[in-house]
């Protein structure tokens, strides 16, 4: 699990594709929609906007990342 990540930091998380990498985008502290998908994105309940290798973006609960 991944806490306290900062903009920049590189983290890795499975999806239903596989093992991903990217890096973190930005800490995500409200609500918003990505790709037509809801965030549920709250100060008590962030997420973290994070960028694949590939330049795709998705949010993730910060216990789906791994740092490093």
């Amino acid at each position: 699990m991944a806490k306290d990540l900062r903009a920049g930091d590189k983290v890795g998380w499975d999806s239903s594709g596989g093992h991903s990498t990217g890096k973190v985008v930005k800490k995500l502290t409200s609500p918003m929609t990505i790709k037509g998908h809801k965030v549920a994105a709250s100060t008590d309940n962030p997420e973290y906007l994070v960028e694949t290798d590939e330049g795709k973006r998705a949010a993730h609960k910060p216990e789906a990342l791994t740092k490093g």
